[in-house]
């Protein structure tokens, strides 16, 4: 056999080929043992003749080691060399799908961006020459070899065009797979029927109608526009669209104030009158409370797809910090699932829409995405969309992130981050369709990265070009992105000039006919109130406390001792941690009566009953589950195996769930996302604990602009509960607040509770009146940490029986012994009981108050006139003078408590920080506080 009949032809053939073409256009262009085979084939003599080289080692194609004599490479040396080449061939092929985005024209204003050396063919040692070679590509789903010219123009147009895709950080084989077939077997391009591109022009049509529209009727008037970004709005359409094909039925929508009335336009129906009524400002005698801009309102609506399928939408109401919206939506989102059975998240889709500076820049953002994939937390994947505008107010990209795209943070997850051009629609629904499909398919989050531009200033009345001259004289010659789509349409002659002007003028008389109702119907404030009082909020109520309408919040005493006791039972094959099996037997003690009820045992009596009273339990926190004080014990481990079992969840076969579960260490994320579910679940009891009670400062935003102020702003009512561990116990400064002063700074209109109790009845019926009672509003409970186990701190079943809460708490000492009345809240109490006791002081009460806000100041008023007049009334905390709940109440009543009685502080000294960090100095100051209130 010849050498040239030994050579594998069905791999190597075409090599050989390609080598003899080269031969012939130019013998230079080849090996030199090449070009001394094909010279003896072509002056006739035999190849065979020939001899082979050495078979250890493949020679590079450009660069081939001179060779002492001329010879044929054997078949070894083929071989190689092919795989060689073909391994650079697949190098290629990795760095485009690595690095394409890079060089993708995504950035509508066209500015350079650098190559990248390794996405050169020459850096591979290919050259024009070799772009006839053909190579096996499989991976690239050509059904047979193609030549190299191929193949890199099918990555080009795949990864290099209006696409850019970051997806190879993905370790699951399975995703990547998914998204190489989507995307390079159609070049990362949609095929669109003529109604869909008319659908299309048509979203762009209104959007940028609308902004138009907005400009010039209301000059002057803040609308922060969406101009430079309408694909936003085509881009809302296709996923939504697709999503009720997808078998979703609930869509909740967050997003900051940019383009914010397009949407509510646009896409969530909102009538444009409602709209134009906002922009007019006329005040109206049907709205309660203060209100809030027009670009933070909601909006809720039901949509028709396409294909018939009605979908639910609903944009969530929104303050001016941006991005802390975002765990709002996946909360309300989870708990819509919850309602409907959703386990496998499927009927429910989350769209947050963020702006390329705050999500480089907000850290509530790497909270959000660190919950996609928790099962406390998770929704079925997240749909983002960064309308990129190149700008923060005025700070460029360079001064504003250190990463190369806005959207890098998302790295973290095992996600594809599309970017795309904003001002190329088809491409935008390319994206679209990938996303949902892969959301849909793997139910993880998926980033789009839409870049576009902001054609004006921050606002309406803002000069941009004072900081970024460059960027808007860019900008300033760009046509909107209508009528760039518009000529790609007519390009194509799958529309013609008339039918596109008759859209637009359709539209431009839509909003003419609502700008003239908006002037003549009476304004009830539809735009605000939507959704608020309805569906599942309709038969509860805000605004003052009803205080002659108290639920029973009492559970007999036969049912009580039966909960607790079904709370003991563990399954067979379960193995309890030895010191549980003690604290188990101890609550069995506690239903049959031998024992007073702990603060744990009341909290787990209050979940348990509401779970069968038919409503749903939701904690969360960090550490809850056994709780920061390891009292809880909720979630037990198999001491054996690890395998969890929660009691709670096995208390009757028709009962409410009941979810208990620890968070990630992350307050702004966790309480967003609490308050959120609250929204959209009004019937449960929803509960967020702090590990310690200052750690809420860190998601003081949550509790300001949405907890505090929903109901004043947006007539949004909530029930979340935060327990916040709070108690002056020499644990030093980060320890032993709850910043309960700043909870009472927060209280106006009765929009918030605050309430410190003392006993474990007393927190029973106030988590039982929380649920019970149809008045909503957010609790916060200043929790205990040392009185968990504080031998005093107990309470029988007959105050869980015949009791209720009470907002204060009167002291049994017969008023007219007393020559001093001590008002006190919380864990001091029982300090200032046991001074008492051990001098045995009998003309001084305590009066405990339990609800601080709504202050019940007609009970207190009552209490205090049992006692003489000009009895001195001292109010004494553990709080510095700053802090805690005096300067409140000095607000409140002044010097005289109630014109009768001289009212003074005990306190300690004012101070910066809440508490000394010497447990020796701690008990020093305590002790003076006690005695100053007897002295």
């Amino acid at each position: 056999m010849s050498d040239w009949e030994q050579l594998p032809s069905s791999a190597n053939l075409p090599f050989v080929e390609g080598l003899y073409a080269d031969y012939s256009r130019d013998p230079a262009s080849v090996p030199a043992e090449w070009r001394c085979y094909f010279d003896q084939m072509k002056n006739g003599e035999p190849a065979s003749q020939v001899r082979r080289g050495p078979s250890f080692r493949a020679y590079s194609l450009f660069n081939p080691p001179t060779p002492a004599r001329a010879e044929l490479p054997s078949r070894s040396d083929v071989e190689g060399k092919m795989a060689g080449m073909q391994e650079r061939v697949d190098q290629i092929i990795r760095a485009y799908r690595i690095l394409g985005h890079k060089i993708a024209r995504i950035n509508p204003l066209g500015f350079t961006r650098t190559y990248p050396t390794e996405l050169d063919p020459e850096f591979y040692g290919f050259s024009v020459m070799d772009m006839e070679r053909v190579f096996s590509c499989e991976t690239l789903h050509f059904d047979e070899p193609q030549t190299l010219g191929k193949i890199l123009d099918r990555l080009w147009n795949t990864y290099c065009r209006s696409i850019g895709v970051e997806y190879m950080h993905i370790d699951d084989l399975v995703a990547r797979k998914w998204l190489q077939e989507r995307m390079e077997s159609s070049e990362n391009r949609i095929q669109l029927t003529r109604d869909e591109q008319i659908r299309i022009l048509t979203r762009l049509t209104d959007a940028v109608t609308f902004e138009e529209f907005i400009r010039k009727k209301f000059v002057g008037a803040k609308s922060f526009s969406l101009e430079g970004s309408e694909s936003l709005i085509p881009l809302l359409d296709q996923a939504i669209n697709r999503a009720g094909e997808q078998g979703v039925r609930e869509v909740v929508l967050g997003m900051a104030h940019r383009g914010r009335l397009n949407v509510l336009a646009n896409i969530m129906g909102k009538h444009p009158r409602l709209i134009f009524r906002e922009f007019a400002d006329q005040p109206s005698k049907n709205f309660r409370g203060c209100g809030d801009v027009k670009y933070h309102l909601g909006y809720s609506s039901d949509w028709q797809t396409v294909t018939g399928q009605c979908v639910h939408l609903s944009l969530c109401f929104n303050p001016s910090h941006l991005e802390f919206v975002n765990p709002v939506v996946l909360g309300r989102m989870r708990a819509k699932q919850d309602r409907v059975g959703d386990l496998e998240h499927t009927k429910g889709l989350a769209i947050l829409i963020h702006g390329d500076a705050a999500f480089a820049g907000q850290g509530v953002i790497q909270e959000t995405l660190n919950m996609s994939q928790l099962k406390g937390y998770s929704v079925g994947g997240t749909l983002h969309v960064v309308v990129n505008n190149q700008i923060g107010f005025t700070t460029s990209p360079e001064d504003g992130r250190s990463t190369n795209y806005a959207t890098d943070v998302a790295k973290m997850l095992q996600v594809p981050i599309f970017h795309v051009n904003g001002e190329d629609p088809e491409a935008v629904a390319q994206v679209v369709k990938l996303s949902m499909d892969f959301r849909a398919a793997f139910q993880r989050d998926v980033v789009i990265d839409m870049h576009g531009y902001r054609r004006l200033g921050h606002n309406e009345g803002d000069e941009p070009s004072f900081t970024q001259p460059v960027l808007y004289a860019a900008i300033q010659q760009r046509k909107p992105v209508r009528e760039g789509y518009l000529d790609h349409l007519l390009k194509l002659k799958g529309l013609s000039r008339e039918e596109a002007d008759e859209i637009l003028a359709r539209r431009h008389e839509l909003l003419e006919t609502e700008l003239s109702r908006s002037k003549s119907e009476i304004d009830q404030r539809q735009s605000q109130q939507n959704g608020a009082s309805a569906g599942l909020w309709a038969k509860y109520t805000g605004g003052p406390e009803p205080r002659d309408k108290q639920a029973r919040t009492g559970l007999d005493l036969s049912e009580s001792s039966a909960l607790l006791e079904a709370q003991t039972r563990l399954p067979s094959h379960f193995h309890p941690h030895p010191k549980i099996k003690k604290i188990l037997e101890g609550r069995r003690q506690m239903a049959r009566g031998e024992a007073p009820l702990d603060w744990a045992a009341a909290e787990a009596l209050a979940f348990g009953s509401l779970a069968l009273q038919g409503h749903r339990i939701r904690l969360s926190g960090q550490d809850v589950g056994r709780g920061t004080f390891s009292h809880r014990h909720a979630v037990l481990h198999d001491f054996e195996n690890g395998h969890t079992y929660m009691p709670l969840q096995h208390l009757a076969p028709n009962q409410a769930t009941v979810q208990i579960y620890n968070s990630p260490l992350s307050e702004i994320g966790v309480l967003g996302f609490e308050y959120g579910y609250s929204l959209d679940y009004p019937d449960g009891l929803v509960l967020w604990e702090a590990q310690f009670g200052d750690f809420w400062n860190v998601a003081q935003v949550i509790v300001d602009q949405f907890i505090a102020s929903a109901e004043d702003k947006w007539g949004r009512l909530s029930g979340l509960v935060l327990l916040l561990p709070h108690g002056f116990e020499g644990q030093g400064p980060e320890h032993s607040s709850a910043r309960l002063e700043r909870l009472l700074m927060l209280g106006a209109e009765e929009n918030i509770q605050v309430v410190n109790p003392t006993t474990p009845a007393q927190y029973f019926h106030l988590l039982r009146r929380q649920v019970l009672r149809s008045w909503r509003k957010p609790l916060a409970v200043m929790s205990p940490k040392s009185l968990l186990r504080h031998p005093d701190v107990v309470s029988t079943l007959d105050e869980i029986a015949n009791g209720a809460f009470q907002p204060i708490i009167p002291d049994p000492i017969a008023p007219e012994k007393v020559k001093r009345v001590l008002l006190c809240s919380g864990k001091i109490f029982y300090d200032l009981k046991k001074h008492r006791d051990e001098q045995k002081v009998e003309d001084v009460a305590i009066i405990r108050v339990e609800q601080l806000y709504p202050l019940h100041k007609d009970t207190l008023e009552t209490l205090i006139s049992a006692y003489a007049a000009e009895t001195p009334v001292l109010w004494v905390q553990e709080e510095p003078e700053n802090m805690g709940a005096w300067r409140f109440l000095i607000a409140q009543f002044g010097q005289r408590l109630f014109n009768r009685h001289p009212f003074a502080g005990v306190t300690r000294a004012a101070s910066a920080s809440p508490a000394t960090g010497s447990a020796s100095m701690h008990k020093k100051e305590q002790a003076e506080v006690v005695q100053q209130a007897f002295a």
